[in-house]
């Protein structure tokens, strides 16, 4: 077999990373965030890179700092602006702020200095150089600098607590608080260029810090373009679920957060950008608007529409438009919608991203399908949904070229990794420039299926060495995806099968039931009844995969993480057929579950008391027969380290040897969260999982990795 970047840990994580795309008004050119491995091997920088976005060669690299650039948005002018922490005064541990790259040239200057950083641009007006980005203030504070003061109380007391007044109070990885999410508009015509405002220290050397002493905290710049607060009172939670500006910049629509008890629910709002007055769109009970776009014309708004969920079965996320109107019947200036109708109304799929066609007469909409995420048009008079791109790659980041009516995305698949394409009106596809190149693959990929009980079909991706034969099969590791709404459709930097099949594995990525792209009643086979349909899916899939010649059906593994790490549980308590079994960041006990994970009023709201005790793989302990290796990080507040700690406190309870010894192992990463991000810890981890794997699935002795000491 030949040799590629896979057979290698330290030569797969360095390997560059197209992260995100944007398109420049012009539609001339693409501008990708490239995330690269730092000289000690121990996190990812990024860069800004420009690529032409017609397919002739060419990249140029725009942005190198120390402190790196990510999440790019263009103005209506064709600036870039980005966030990097570089710092523009005497500061080595500056917030990440918005800096703009001028599109005439010259080097990237400051557009904000809040002394809480900024966390990205939210929306860009089109035909105005108006912005709306997202930062946190704290909730005391009534202005940028009350905010400055407030901060350098707490860093100058080193006080790191935080007072909750509602819920929730985490998200994935991250403590929220003790600031809260705002919403601010931004007039970009007031960044302007005056001779001797700049100095070495950058834009802080202005007016502005004159009356500023050592103690105190610098006030704002005077020579910078003052934010405004569109939600002055935004409430806990993590903030907007999608905003939207008029192509004027006058208008911002928005997705916000009403509190319901412990729970919250997301409603259409207006905001005027200059007066900061708020006025709702839309608001229903037991319903979340999200995701509102705006068409270039400034006269249709689209949003997604999702009626809760509940125990006894999954609800549609449903596409809708609605008119744009600012004067009423009676001609007086209000905003408010027209006459709001759902569109796409027989299409059986979940909107993963949507934004208006050139003409506005339909979405160009991406969503998973049938192991792919493609892309479709959405017309808005009802007409059929039409699909785009028909090949077997997933599609993101989709940008129009207003100019041509062309796309330009990205899109990946288990055999590719992501790299920019532009999408003609006749669904041809043309290559961009991948600056560094595409890593060469060492796996086969072939579609495989099969009939569940219930006579669903069942597919997924069987990952093949290119040595498998009859002669030679291959061992086999069953991986099952998380979510569990989700589906095996596009590359993965940290779960990638292609590190397995350089080690002479073949890989089963199937998805089961509760998996997205094959519309509500394949979801509903699993809801409320995780145990049930979607094992007996991975077991009718694993049992045709494993009849196959060149897969040998004596050496079989399973591994799964967060909801997969469920599963790889359950698995573990109904089966013995598998020689080992990997479960990462699991769900091991669900009456723990649900009120210590970081949104537990969502999962409380989707299961009932007998669904939870019934599918609970805690219950099936002293069942497991096959060694496994637990992984869990303590920074996952999604699935918390409590029950990685109560499986690990389980499996010794009933299977430690009197000596102590037992066959499972676990993998606990003190610093880590949810995912495993960091590059010295990836290694790691499939170093930990390799070993795992080579001494129970292949019949070798165990060796611990190097860096465990």
């Amino acid at each position: 077999m030949p040799t590629t970047p896979f057979d290698s840990l330290e030569t797969y994580i360095a390997l560059p990373r197209i992260e995100s795309l944007v398109l420049s008004p012009d539609g001339r050119r693409a501008v990708l965030t490239i995330a690269t491995l730092s000289k000690d091997g121990t996190k990812y920088e990024r860069a800004l890179w420009s690529v032409p976005a017609d397919g002739s060669e060419g990249a140029r690299r725009l942005t190198r700092s120390a402190k790196g650039e990510s999440a790019p948005v263009f103005t209506a002018s064709g600036d870039l602006l980005f966030v990097s922490g570089r710092p523009d005064v005497d500061d080595d541990d500056a917030k990440g702020q918005l800096w703009m790259l001028p599109a005439a040239g010259g080097e990237a200057r400051p557009v904000t200095r809040l002394a809480g950083g900024v966390s990205g641009v939210e929306a860009s007006a089109e035909t105005a150089d108006s912005i709306v980005f997202a930062a946190g203030l704290l909730p005391s504070a009534a202005t940028l600098d009350g905010d400055a003061t407030l901060r350098a109380a707490r860093t100058k007391k080193k006080v790191a607590a935080i007072l909750h007044e509602g819920y929730p109070v985490r998200h994935w990885d991250a403590d929220l608080g003790p600031d809260q999410p705002h919403l601010f508009g931004l007039d970009l015509a007031g960044l302007v260029d005056r001779v001797g405002a700049d100095s070495p220290k950058g834009d802080g050397a202005d007016a502005a810090d004159a009356g500023a002493s050592d103690d105190e905290p610098t006030p704002y710049p005077a020579s910078l373009p003052r934010p405004r607060d569109l939600t002055p009172r935004p409430g806990p939670g993590a903030g907007a679920s999608g905003v939207a500006i008029t192509p004027d910049g006058d208008t911002v629509i928005v997705s916000l957060p009403i509190a319901e008890g412990y729970d919250q629910r997301h409603r259409l709002v207006a905001i005027d950008a200059a007066s900061g007055d708020q006025t709702v769109l839309l608001d229903e009970p037991d319903v979340d608007l999200e995701n509102p776009v705006v068409s270039h014309g400034g006269l249709v708004v689209a949003f997604l529409r999702t009626e809760r969920a509940t125990p006894q079965g999954p609800t549609q996320q449903e596409l809708w438009v609605a008119g744009l109107a600012h004067t009423d019947s009676n001609g007086t200036a209000a905003i408010g919608l027209v006459e709001p109708r759902r569109i796409a109304a027989q299409w059986d799929r979940w909107p993963a991203g949507f934004a208006f066609d050139a003409d506005d007469r339909a979405l160009i909409v991406t969503a998973d399908q049938d192991g792919r995420a493609p892309v479709f048009r959405a017309p808005l008079d009802g007409g059929d949904v039409q699909q785009l791109t028909n090949d077997d790659f997933a599609y993101a980041d989709v940008r129009l070229d207003r100019a041509t009516g062309d796309l330009v995305a990205l899109r990946s698949s288990w055999m590719s990794a992501p790299h920019p394409v532009r999408i003609s009106r006749d669904g041809g596809i043309t290559p961009l420039t991948v600056p560094g190149g595409a890593p060469e693959v060492p796996a086969n990929m072939e579609e495989v299926e099969t009939t569940a009980a219930d006579g669903t079909r069942v597919r997924g991706w069987l990952m093949l060495p290119a040595d498998a034969t009859a002669s030679s099969p291959a061992p086999l590791l069953l991986w099952i995806h998380g979510g569990p709404l989700n589906s095996w459709n596009a590359w993965s930097w940290r779960w990638n099968p292609q590190l397995a099949v350089a080690r002479g594995y073949a890989v089963l990525l199937p998805d089961p039931a509760l998996s997205t792209g094959y519309g509500l009643d394949f979801i509903a086979r699993g809801w409320n009844a995780w145990g049930e349909a979607p094992y007996t899916d991975l077991m009718s899939i694993t049992d045709t995969v494993t009849s196959r010649p060149d897969i040998d059906e004596t050496r079989t593994a399973a591994m799964g993480g967060s909801f997969g790490g469920y599963m790889a549980n359950w698995v573990a308590g109904h089966t013995d057929r598998f020689r080992a079994i990997v479960t990462h960041a699991s769900l091991w006990s669900l009456d723990q579950f649900v009120p210590t994970t970081d949104l537990s009023s969502y999962w409380a709201s989707i299961f009932t008391a007998e669904g939870l005790e019934a599918n609970s793989p805690h219950r099936h302990v002293q069942n497991i027969v096959t060694p496994m290796l637990v992984v869990h990080g303590d920074h996952d507040y999604r699935v918390p380290i409590g029950e990685g700690l109560r499986l690990w406190s389980e499996l010794n309870a009933h299977f430690a040897a009197p000596d102590g010894t037992l066959p499972h192992r676990f993998l606990y990463f003190p610093d880590e969260n949810h995912w495993v991000l960091k590059p010295q810890h990836a290694v790691v981890w499939y170093e930990t999982v390799f070993a795992f794997l080579a001494q129970h699935v292949l019949g070798q002795d165990w060796s611990r990795p190097d860096n465990l000491g």
